[in-house]
């Protein structure tokens, strides 16, 4: 076993009696701190200790200083590393077992020979597969969540309790925006790291400023990860959202008033894919398509008429709420016919693509976007990727063309986000993201629900209410008040306004990340119908609401 001892001042003496016992036992032993009983600060013994242990250099750690409660306080606050200081060997025993202890805290005082029975027994002991014990270490690395933002509690006070209160949604409801997930705690380390002090224009070793090093490190991690998750000849990750990312593709490729065919708002397209009232719409002339009325899907012999009529100069796929798998082979040959560019901006599906559930548009666009934050679940930020001959032409109008600096902290943890998605467990996530979107939906229309187009083949369903008499922003509404948060949403053909609508939008990515499975969207899709049945019913709302945060403290947010 791999130990790392340190000591004060006060503990010296006993850290070198412990080291000598375990070496001969043929333990590899690291020591540091205090080297004599001149006066050395704990805290910094400590921060050695509990580094090692937390990044997995050592599999345990040994503490010792004359109270042992320095120790002990400065060792805890290392995500990952649970610190116990103990005077008997029972004590040692007990924070093994019940609490998983990776790092023993002793009295500088306390005699070798007895130090060591101490230490035997914390070895000995296993940890206890209790449910109330392996429920209550769990709990603590679940207070990081406070912990990470209880430095605000003194310093502003406002944001930390609105900090607080989005702990306490999260917690007591249901997340089933389409748009949203929960990131690990991992991601959101990054995205809160020193690295947002520093201000990088350029790219990585190609900067304006001194002292990039860090930052150029972290940056090529998320780059070289992006193009081994997906495949991909060139990735650029600077974007700070879709909406950029995509800008950055339209005026790489295209010029103002070029012509770009692109899934209507209302179909369930995005507004940078041609609304009037955002950029592309006001520079670029859009051809939207549109579903099949029937079937309320994509008819791609429609859209190849259309695109061999209008000849865009590029064909957007994509959109944010459409729940039909997109056919990326047949829309590149569209494109090929018409002589246009593919874009695919794949926002929504980039977790399902990168855990193998829903294909991949990479092999077949010249360029593919997206978010990082929907189902990939990363930071919120955007990403571009493009075949070789469009890289340099995206890396010059990402930046200096729209962007100055980059996040730089935000693109450390898409470079997390990145390395989470190539794990087997990441693919295990995105099917079950769609076996809870199906059993979601067949729920809901098992209990006479209209779902658009039939069902779902991904992470979201649009929920036609209107056919129910409701309105998607009433329907919203009343199930938020019930703790199910979800968003209103035009559903194909909609005769009302974009801010009543007559649908609700419905993702389960969020849920999954919490754990939730196709018995628990059973339950869901129960509450959903009873809410939408008495909309209106406040009682009903308090009853369901209760439901809800039990379930949800059954699977607690990472």
């Amino acid at each position: 076993m791999t130990f790392t001892i340190g000591a004060d001042h006060g503990g010296y003496r006993l850290k070198q009696g412990l080291a000598d016992c375990l070496k001969r036992r043929g333990h590899a032993v690291e020591t540091c701190g205090a080297e004599s009983l001149e006066s050395y600060d704990h805290p910094l013994a400590a921060i050695e200790v509990a580094a090692r242990v937390a990044d997995g250099r050592a599999e345990r750690g040994v503490l010792v200083c004359t109270s042992g409660v320095g120790m002990s306080i400065a060792a805890n606050r290392f995500a990952n590393v649970r610190a116990a200081l103990v005077q008997d060997a029972d004590g040692a025993a007990l924070a093994a077992n019940h609490n998983q202890a990776n790092v023993l805290v002793l009295k500088g005082s306390t005699p070798v020979e007895r130090a060591m029975e101490i230490l035997d027994a914390w070895l000995a002991a296993p940890a206890s597969a209790e449910e109330r014990h392996t429920r209550r270490v769990a709990q603590y690395a679940r207070l990081n969540r406070l912990a990470e933002i209880s430095g605000l509690a003194q310093a502003d006070p406002e944001v930390y309790r609105a900090c607080l209160a989005q702990i306490e949604q999260e917690d007591s409801t249901l997340n089933l925006i389409a748009s949203e997930n929960t990131v690990t705690p991992a991601v959101r380390l990054a995205s809160g790291s020193v690295l947002t002090n520093k201000y990088a224009e350029g790219y990585p070793s190609k900067r304006w400023y001194g002292g990039c090093g860090p930052v150029d490190s972290a940056e090529t991690l998320a780059i070289e990860r992006a193009k081994k998750l997906f495949g991909a000849d060139h990735a650029n990750v600077q974007p700070h959202c879709g909406s950029a990312a995509n800008m950055a593709v339209y005026f790489a490729a295209l010029q103002p008033g070029d012509t770009i065919m692109a899934m209507s708002l209302d179909q369930g397209g995005h507004l940078t894919h041609g609304s009037p009232v955002n950029f592309s719409g006001r520079l670029y002339k859009i051809e939207p398509y549109k579903v099949s009325p029937e079937t309320e899907a994509l008819d791609y012999d429609a859209i190849e008429a259309q695109a061999l009529a209008c000849k865009p100069k590029m064909i957007m796929a994509g959109a944010s709420a459409y729940a039909r798998i997109l056919d990326f082979p047949r829309l590149r040959a569209i494109a090929d016919r018409a002589g246009a560019l593919l874009c695919v901006d794949m926002a929504h599906i980039a977790g399902l693509v990168a855990g193998g559930a829903h294909p991949s548009p990479v092999p077949h666009a010249q360029f593919v976007t997206s978010t990082t934050h929907k189902t990939l679940r990363g930071p919120r930020g955007g990403l571009v990727l493009c075949t070789a001959e469009y890289a340099q032409a995206i890396d010059k109008t990402v930046f200096p063309g729209l962007q100055g600096g980059p996040l730089e902290n935000i693109i450390a943890a898409k470079a997390v986000c990145f390395a989470e998605a190539m794990k087997p467990e990441f693919k295990q996530y995105a099917a079950q993201v769609v076996k809870n979107c199906k059993a979601l939906a067949a729920a809901l229309m098992a209990k006479g629900h209209k779902i658009v187009s039939g069902g779902t083949d991904n992470h979201l369903l649009l929920l036609n209410v209107g056919a129910a008499g409701l309105t998607g922003k009433d329907a919203s509404a009343a199930l938020d008040a019930a703790g199910i948060i979800c968003n209103k949403n035009t559903i194909p053909f909609d005769t009302r306004s974009p801010f009543v609508t007559s649908g609700v939008r419905m993702g389960t990515a969020s849920v999954t990340t919490r754990g939730m499975g196709e018995a628990e969207m059973a339950q869901i899709g129960a509450w959903i119908t009873d809410i939408l049945a008495s909309p209106a019913d406040a009682a009903l709302q308090r009853g369901v609401r209760a439901g809800v945060a039990a379930l949800a403290s059954r699977f607690p947010v990472p």
